[in-house]
């Protein structure tokens, strides 16, 4: 079983335009919002902030929708 994703680690994960390259920023463990949108983050069950590399812009997926990249 992969590892899990951690903060500066390179990652890809799927969106509606396709395959998208970053890192991760952080582990969020509490809920938040982005972008007015809601992040259901808890201890139990993290989220984890990441930057896409071409866009800037900031998201938040669950650890097990990342692929760590090299």
């Amino acid at each position: 079983m992969a590892t899990k994703p951690k903060p500066g680690d390179s990652v890809t994960w799927s969106s509606s335009q396709g395959t998208v390259k970053g890192k991760v920023v952080k582990e969020e463990t509490s809920p938040t919002q982005i972008k007015g949108h809601k992040v259901a983050a808890s201890k139990d069950e993290p989220q984890l902030i990441v930057k896409s590399d071409k866009t800037g812009a900031t998201a938040a997926h669950k650890p097990s929708a990342l692929k760590k990249t090299r």
